[in-house]
């Protein structure tokens, strides 16, 4: 039997931690909560979760701040949890590298579809078996990295994994699936399941400079995922011209 998904729960106010605590563990995840970003680092220090859930408006630190530094330590998909109706915040949070968001009051059964769509996205597959798996058409090539559709993994030709976002992740597997055609941004965002077009779509150019800096041989003069004027983007896999 697979081991419940280990999932921090990050909010300074007690009861709204307890409460969401409580309701994932009623549905089989295992929890752990905090109160803020010591109480996280100290938790994280015991293994990496499969997941956090994060307050961003917190007094001693801003959930950005802690996401930033969680990101620079380890990969682990953040869903964060905003009171704010400004979209600031959360593309700011997307570009760090959060995977989702919540409006606050979150409603507890959106919350955790959330953390299955995320969780879903974040989990690598079994291991690779055969050599004949490995050179299946589950791996893409991007420039300089090749793209494990199956593990959802980045990797180098010698086999070293580059960390990558769920939602990098996403946008490579529609360019993936649509080589040599013109995508707009609003084609990406459907395609890539985006719920939210305002952040996703100012964070968008964003992701895809941070994709660059991964795959392509000189990423100031992108030839792999090439910005076509007034049209959006076109994945090369051969990164030529045509």
């Amino acid at each position: 039997m697979s081991q419940s998904p280990h999932i921090i729960i990050v909010d300074d106010e007690a009861p709204a931690r307890e409460m969401v605590g409580d309701y994932l563990k009623m549905h089989g995840f295992n929890i752990t909560l905090c109160d803020g970003g010591k109480s996280l680092r100290e938790a994280i220090g015991g293994g990496t979760p499969d997941l956090v859930v994060l307050d961003l408006n917190m007094p001693e630190e801003d959930g950005l701040s802690i996401i930033r530094d969680l990101k620079s330590r380890i990969n682990v998909p953040v869903i964060m949890l905003t009171a704010t109706a400004s979209p600031i915040d959360r593309v700011v949070g997307l570009e760090l590298g959060a995977d989702d968001y919540v409006a606050k009051p979150c409603e507890l059964r959106e919350l955790m579809a959330r953390i299955r769509s995320v969780l879903r996205r974040s989990a690598p597959a079994a291991p690779v078996e055969t050599a004949a798996k490995a050179a299946s058409q589950q791996l893409v090539r991007f420039g300089t990295k090749w793209l494990d559709l199956e593990a959802q993994a980045l990797r180098d030709d010698e086999g070293n994994e580059h960390p990558l976002t769920a939602s990098e992740f996403s946008l490579l597997k529609v360019f993936a699936a649509n080589p040599k055609r013109v995508l707009s941004r609003e084609r990406l965002l459907e395609l890539a399941n985006a719920r939210d077009s305002e952040a996703f779509d100012r964070a968008v150019d964003l992701r895809i400079m941070r994709i660059r800096r991964k795959i392509e041989p000189d990423p100031t003069k992108p030839a792999v995922i090439r910005t076509i004027r007034g049209g959006g983007y076109l994945f090369s896999p051969a990164g030529d011209k045509a």
